[in-house]
């Protein structure tokens, strides 16, 4: 049976369609890869984490934040409103729960209630963090709210890192909102599980900015294997990453838990009993280290400067 050749109409229509079309295409291109391409890229498997931090004082925006497509980890907030709702939540769509540690800055901002000092003597500093892990149910790690101050000390670090190793099965993502962060070292150095933000997402809360900074995740991730980033529940945050994640795939980068990256860097972590997980050749690479800033992007060659230093 012949098939009837094309009207005008249908020609019309074809026509109408492919410049949207080939829009939406240059416009991924050039948000991942920063320049025009005329073939579909091609890149390795790579890794990314998508935190979204402070969640538990506003149900609905923590409700946006736990239906995100795929596994994007909730950070939450202890002794807030929602803080075992949204717990509860993000586990049976089986996303990570983090409790958010608040700790102390250096701006001698309230970083809200259970937070950490350096006033603290080290049992109390393990009864606040008791205290905190019981606010926030299923956590299965620790991230921290604010704290250039604390972070920077290193006894603080070692009382908290002892607890947690202690506790076991509990990992720590350094949020790096100092440079003179001692968190990672500290927790590398009591065989607690850990791993770095790379990227602030929302520093500057514009769709434009934000946008940015996930095609900044991605390259990271290409040069390494793998890269984390830390958002928030703010809407344009929501926004960009609900219209962005579904499209990764096409990129060959998968977003995966933070328990997943540890697995796959397991020869830096083998201390942690997970599943024996396989990593791919690029990530047995070992990890370049972080640059000594709060704005890891302009230890990246060839890599603009991330805007902003996130929390204080």
């Amino acid at each position: 049976m012949l098939t009837p050749a094309p009207s005008r109409s249908d020609k019309l229509a074809v026509r109408r369609r492919a410049p949207y079309a080939a829009s939406q295409f240059l416009f991924l291109a050039l948000l991942v890869t920063g320049r025009a391409t005329g073939a579909t890229p091609h890149f390795p498997p790579t890794y990314v984490s998508i935190v979204i931090d402070d969640l538990g004082n506003s149900g609905p925006a923590g409700v946006k934040a736990v239906r995100l497509p795929g596994p994007v980890a909730c950070a939450i907030l202890p002794y807030t409103p929602y803080a075992a709702e949204l717990a509860g939540m993000a586990r049976r769509r089986g996303k990570e729960v983090l409790l958010h540690l608040p700790m102390e800055p250096i701006s001698g901002l309230d970083p809200g209630p259970g937070a950490l000092d350096t006033a603290m003597s080290q049992n109390i500093l393990e009864l606040t963090l008791a205290g905190d892990l019981a606010s926030v149910p299923y956590a299965s790690g620790v991230n921290n709210h604010m704290g250039s101050l604390l972070t920077s000390r290193a006894i603080p670090m070692d009382w908290l890192m002892d607890a947690l190793h202690r506790r076991g099965g509990l990992f720590f993502l350094d949020s790096r909102t100092t440079a003179q962060t001692v968190a990672a070292h500290t927790a590398g150095i009591y065989h607690v599980p850990h791993l770095s933000r790379d990227v602030f997402l929302d520093d500057v809360a514009t769709t434009g900015a934000i946008e940015q900074q996930f095609a900044l995740l991605i390259r990271i991730a290409r040069k390494r294997g793998y890269a984390v980033a830390i958002g928030h529940p703010r809407p344009a945050t929501l926004k960009v990453l609900q219209a962005l994640l579904p499209q990764l795939a096409f990129y060959r980068v998968r977003l995966v838990p933070l328990s997943m990256l540890l697995a796959l860097r397991r020869p830096a972590t083998a201390y942690w009993p997970l599943p024996l997980i396989r990593p791919p050749q690029a990530v047995r690479i070992p990890p370049t280290p972080l640059p000594k800033q709060d704005t890891p992007s302009s230890g990246w060659p060839g890599i603009e400067t991330a805007p902003g230093h996130g929390n204080p």
